[in-house]
């Protein structure tokens, strides 16, 4: 009663902030966080005291009794939607703010508002058809705050993409709760593993939500809607709004029975959006297009660990599926976190400087301290280095995997090739990182914007400090959020509940804090004797040169070169150049850019062919009476020769 008390109330509070959106704003912000806060408070409530809460009603809505459950799968979700949503409120006071953007600033706090209540619902629903409802709302609203520079062309193209995306995985969706609904009798949803006719439907909800998602190859939309958003809308969208995929992936890999192949293809769907995620990154030059592809690789790691606990239950092995899935529910926490962060940090950038090209800035260390700092740290935990929160998610599925290469069983055949290809994945993420922090903030600035560049205000650095906060205290003691995890992976498969937790996770907490202090200690001497030895800053990346400029200085391309060299098969890198001519040559140009090439390359030429065949069948239909009475006697004849060849 008190946690559907407590709903009820931050609902009411969502509510107040979509009146008070458009002439109040104050008032939004401050319902706004409330409603977080409380949405934050009951859910972490539900994962401390292991509880499920749940309430049907004794009205209607479109003929069906709205059915509420928070359990602890749920609760993992619902407490990244409320900080998230809470923090990024907050940001957006300064970054889209009322005097820059007077019109679409309200519409943006109406909409944002509106997307944080559909998916509290989404999270919360038991019903199918609402579900769907709150899905579609959800899916709209997002749109919207996606668009809100729709003067702009590049917006507007990332808008429509994104809506005819999100629809056709809606479709897949309607199908899969339409189904289910007949094949059970009901739209009510709740656990049916006894149901073993339901296995194949699974096949259909990873299609419509992976969409959502981002498993590659279906994140077509994903790179153009997060690059062309606001900065707050992009760490909303990538740190909870694709993760919405990603909880129906997991919620009803709990419910329904599972085919026997569904953990080995997940594994499988992981690895590849894993390795190919961190690659397209790699060759971009757009500061938040790079991180959007960072979203497709860190959701294949998340699907690495949910695969495989998928695949030890098939094999009755208890531990390491719980590690992995506990793995994979603490990545979902941690990159919400970091990659919010990363956002954040450059919408700050943006702010500042006007532009997301990476090869325009350099520099900006000296001018924004503060926000260098914040997504350095982001970056490191991105990467999965110690002692921060991305290596204790990845550690967790590592030591799923390592378990069960030293339980002999055909899960070996899959986990060892996993391993290698998740330990590249890291790799190449660090080394995308380097690149992203060498380019944009240190050297000497490329451009007069980032010469100009100023540091970002206390309501955009406020979000900024929480997110890094959280990601060093995870890092430095996971064994708090063990209890956490337990209860989410309870919710998912009974069985697990009593797991203990892992001896290694202690030592793994000393060995962070142990790792702090040293590099702190090592930092400060350094900082010392550097002063006390008189040593000065000098323009880096200078070759040699007595006279450097910032002309030759790493740009983006350059850096990863060789890198995205190895991956030119599937990269399809477009060069434009202008070469060198003469003795004295007094133009040259190089640039590359990388396409998107799921939609460059087989998409958009599908689409092609399909308007070139539909403009030969619109010839058909010429508005004659006689040519269709002839069109029902060709096809009659058809039929007819069908039958007789049948029989």
């Amino acid at each position: 009663m008190t946690i559907g008390l407590i709903l009820a109330t931050a609902a009411l509070f969502h509510l107040l902030g979509l009146v008070c959106s458009m002439r109040a704003p104050r008032a939004w912000l401050y319902s706004n966080s409330v409603a977080n806060g409380l949405l934050l408070a009951t859910s972490i409530g539900v994962l401390c005291t292991a509880t499920e809460w749940e309430w049907k009603s004794t009205f209607t809505v479109a003929s069906e009794q709205v059915h509420l459950r928070l359990d602890g799968l749920s609760s993992i979700f619902l407490s990244l939607l409320s900080l998230i949503g809470g923090l990024g409120a907050i940001y957006a006071w300064e970054y889209w703010s009322i005097q820059k953007h007077p019109l679409s600033a309200k519409w943006g706090r109406f909409f944002w508002s509106l997307l944080s209540l559909c998916m509290a619902l989404v999270l919360t629903s038991s019903n199918g058809l609402h579900f769907l409802i709150s899905w579609e709302l959800f899916a709209l609203s997002a749109y919207f705050l996606i668009t809100l520079q729709p003067q702009k062309k590049e917006v507007r193209n990332a808008g429509w993409l994104y809506l005819a995306v999100s629809h056709a995985g809606s479709l897949l969706l309607f199908a899969f709760f339409a189904l289910l609904a007949q094949k059970t009798g009901c739209w009510d949803l709740g656990p049916m593993l006894e149901r073993t006719d339901l296995s194949t439907l699974f096949w259909l909800a990873l299609l419509g939500f992976g969409v959502k998602a981002g498993i590659f190859p279906l994140h077509i939309w994903l790179p153009s809607a997060h690059a062309n958003a606001p900065s707050h809308v992009s760490a909303l969208m990538s740190g909870v709004a694709i993760k919405m995929g990603i909880y129906g992936i997991v919620r009803f890999s709990g419910w329904l029975p599972m085919p026997g192949s569904a953990g080995w293809i997940m594994v499988v769907l992981g690895i590849v959006s894993a390795v190919l995620g961190v690659v397209f990154a790699l060759g971009q030059h757009d500061l938040k297009r790079l991180l959007a592809y960072h979203s497709v690789e860190n959701i294949g790691i998340i699907l690495l660990g949910i695969g495989f606990a998928m695949v030890a239950i098939d094999h009755g092995k208890a531990a390491w599926g719980a590690f992995a899935m506990a793995g994979a529910l603490l990545h979902i926490w941690n990159h919400g976190m970091f990659k919010s962060l990363l956002f954040l940090g450059a919408g700050s950038v943006l702010h500042s400087t006007g532009t997301r090209r990476m090869s325009d800035l350099g520099g900006l260390w000296n001018k924004m301290p503060w926000t260098t700092a914040l997504f350095a740290l982001g970056s490191a935990a991105i990467a999965g280095l110690p002692p921060l929160n991305g290596f204790v998610s990845e550690w967790l599925i590592y030591l799923g995997m390592f378990s069960s290469v030293i339980q002999p069983s055909s899960a070996l055949l899959i986990a060892i090739p996993s391993i290698i290809l998740l330990a590249l994945t890291g790799a190449l993420a660090l080394a995308c990182f380097v690149k992203v922090c060498g380019v944009v903030f240190l050297g000497a600035p490329r451009t007069p914007a980032a010469s100009h560049a100023h540091e970002c205000g206390l309501w955009m650095r406020i979000p900024m400090l929480v997110l890094a906060g959280g990601c060093v205290l995870i890092g430095l003691a996971p064994f708090l959020f063990w209890k956490l995890l337990i209860s989410a992976v309870a919710s998912w498969h009974g069985t697990w509940e009593l797991t203990p937790m892992p001896a290694a996770l202690k030592l793994l907490s000393l060995s962070h804090i142990l790792l702090t202090l040293a590099a702190t200690a090592g930092f400060l001497l350094l900082s010392r004797r550097a002063r006390q030895k008189g040593i000065q800053r000098r323009l880096t990346w200078d070759c040699g040169y007595t006279g450097p400029t910032p002309r030759m200085q790493y740009t983006a391309g350059s850096f990863a070169g060789t890198i995205t060299e190895w991956f030119s098969w599937i990269l399809r890198i477009k060069r434009h150049e202008k070469l060198p001519c003469g003795i004295f040559p007094q133009q040259a140009h190089l640039d590359k850019h990388t396409p998107e090439t799921v939609l460059e390359k087989i998409i958009e030429p599908c689409a092609q062919w399909i308007l070139w065949v539909s403009r030969i069948i619109r010839q058909f239909q010429n508005g004659r009476t006689h040519v269709y009475i002839l069109y029902i006697i060709l096809g009659l004849i058809a039929l007819a020769c069908m039958t007789i060849c049948w029989s």
